[in-house]
């Protein structure tokens, strides 16, 4: 079995993440302070619940956890959306995030249906 490191579905959580944690240092106080606060819990949690699920032992269990992955990946997304609206984050950076997205979201939603329940 692989580790959970080495699967794409988790090392594009991770990548995204970490652009993320890194333009926050950029963003003003006020930003910070709330919805930057708020988006590097949501997409932190999504590379955390995938390990997780990879280390229990049911596919039930493991699939309640990926599931969890795509909460706080579409809590993410929503924190972008605000970002953007509210000029914290500019174009160059949501294509940046966006490019990774289109292809983290349709592979996590495969990784869940790939967890069959017994």
């Amino acid at each position: 079995m692989k580790e959970v490191y080495e699967l794409d579905v988790y090392r594009l959580a991770e990548e995204l993440s970490d652009l993320i944690w890194f333009a926050y240092d950029t963003w003003d106080s006020k930003a910070q302070q709330t919805l930057g606060q708020q988006v590097i819990r949501a997409v932190d949690s999504v590379a955390a619940n995938i390990a997780e699920g990879y280390g229990r032992y049911t596919p039930a269990d493991r699939k309640k956890f990926y599931l969890y992955a795509r909460g706080s990946f579409e809590e993410t997304k929503c924190w972008l959306r605000k970002a953007f609206r509210r000029k914290v984050i500019s174009p160059a950076e949501v294509a940046t995030y966006k490019r990774l997205i289109d292809e983290l979201g349709p592979k996590l939603n495969a990784f869940i249906k790939a967890t069959h329940l017994d």
